[in-house]
């Protein structure tokens, strides 16, 4: 009865790769654990080196996962100023070039033993369970909480037949706590921005507003922009914005900062601009490079709550970012000015070039901290209330179990068709799985020490 509650963090990708899947776990896990009442898990992909190679930045490769968890803890260590307390484990997973994603090979709920489970967070809940074949996480775990990262339905209207997928998306979706408005219309979800900011931001924005009260000029830069650099992410939106403003901007420089698969593409765009827009590859938001601008542009709608945007009112910076859901949360930031089209953009961009940006108050700065977003996680999953852990747990793969509640009952079977078709190679691969991630290759087994099984599982 007295022992600790355990939160198995599952997420979708992992440092070095600077995404929001890998860093905001991440310090999700180092924040639930410093309440020393809790146990916490954080579970992250393993690559074999092939994979590593398409996906981590800076020729950042790793020979075993003990290797990368040095990596991973050294990282936040340095940002957060003290020891966490969690474990890290993982994984088997591939990396799927068609979706720029990570995906993961066979049953990964099995990484948390039974008497573990007991509160599962799903990074990205869509996107482990598309593919996952195995017991249900609800079956698995006392309570699962999904936390939505990415507005995938946006994501894949830009894509070849984008709508005739996202129409089918939508209904492949499961239960979740929403961080913005961006996203579909869940049953039973939340909305809620459950994310902070790291430390090593707020402690830049502290810096500037004493350059301030000192009378120094704190911004000596204009305009730039950072994010991975594929169009989907706000720089066809971006570029098309200057373009069509060019006249009216005349003079504005703009910064680019990231990589990914459009760069070459980005890059022949901004040249054709008569404005000076520069092309430069990814970089580290908190790099000393990026303290001294003074305006963060983001046009971008694809994510739910942008970190990059969290990062840069942090650091005291001035946000022109479009009027949408996924902005919401910002708007209660004073150096958050919003735009609903074109002629809204530039007159805010102008207007933020000839002023100083707000001091933050403590209040704000407690608000993109990351121990208010644990506050927020914690009361949004009703779990700043005591847990009530239940007696037993139904360890049957009984999908189809009898239940009076209609929904149920649709929720059920639609579970136990999912499960069927994600046991056969021919669904999955109709379904956008990788091929083969039915169950970990040998390599994957060798390299994170799983049992190799004296029968092949699976079907064909």
């Amino acid at each position: 009865m007295d022992r600790k509650q355990h939160f198995a963090i599952f997420t979708t990708a992992s440092l070095p790769w600077l995404t929001g899947t890998a860093v905001n776990p991440l310090f999700r896990a180092a924040y639930l654990a410093k309440d020393e009442k809790r146990d916490v898990t954080l579970v992250i992909p393993w690559l074999s080196l092939e994979d590593q190679v398409l996906v981590y930045p800076n020729d950042i490769t790793f020979g075993s996962p003990l290797e990368q968890e040095k990596y991973v803890r050294q990282w936040l260590e340095e940002r957060v100023g003290f020891k966490s307390g969690f474990g890290i484990r993982f994984y088997p997973a591939k990396f799927s070039i068609d979706k720029r994603s990570i995906l993961a090979v066979g049953d990964i709920s099995e990484i948390i033993p039974e008497e573990e489970a007991d509160i599962a967070v799903l990074e990205e809940p869509e996107h482990l369970t598309w593919y996952h074949h195995g017991k249900s996480w609800k079956a698995k775990f006392q309570l699962v909480i999904g936390i939505i990262h990415t507005n995938y339905l946006e994501y894949v209207k830009r894509e070849k037949n984008g709508r005739m997928i996202s129409f089918m998306l939508k209904y492949m979706n499961n239960w979740v706590i929403r961080l913005s408005a961006a996203t579909q219309d869940y049953s039973g979800s939340i909305i809620c921005n459950v994310h902070g900011v790291n430390p090593k931001f707020l402690a830049i924005g502290k810096k500037k507003i004493e350059q301030q009260q000192n009378g120094d000029m704190a911004f000596t830069k204009g305009a730039y922009y950072i994010g991975k650099m594929v169009w989907s992410k706000g720089y066809k939106e971006l570029l098309k914005l200057l373009r069509d403003h060019q006249k009216d901007l005349a003079g504005l420089e703009v910064d680019l900062f990231g990589s990914g698969e459009d760069s070459d593409a980005v890059q022949q765009a901004a040249k054709k601009l008569k404005l000076a827009v520069r092309v430069h590859p990814a970089r580290d938001h908190a790099d000393p490079l990026f303290h001294d601008y003074k305006l963060f542009l983001n046009p971008s709608t694809t994510d739910v709550v942008c970190t990059t945007t969290a990062e840069a009112l942090a650091m005291g910076k001035v946000v022109i970012c479009a009027n949408h859901p996924s902005n919401d949360f910002f708007k209660q930031f004073p150096n958050c000015r919003t735009y609903d089209d074109g002629k809204g953009f530039v007159k805010a961009t102008l207007k933020a070039l000839t002023e100083e940006p707000v001091q933050l108050t403590d209040a704000h700065r407690h608000e993109l901290s990351w121990e208010a977003a644990t506050e927020r996680f914690l009361k949004a999953a009703e779990l700043d209330k005591p847990f009530v852990r239940k007696l037993s747990k139904s360890t049957s793969n009984n999908y189809m179990s009898t239940s009076l509640n209609l929904q149920q009952r649709v929720e059920n079977a639609s579970t136990y068709i999912h499960h069927i078709a994600s046991g056969f190679e021919v669904s999955r691969r109709l379904f956008g799985a990788i091929p083969g991630s039915l169950q970990p290759d040998e390599q994957l087994r060798k390299e994170l020490g799983l049992a190799i099984p004296t029968e092949r599982q699976g079907s064909s």
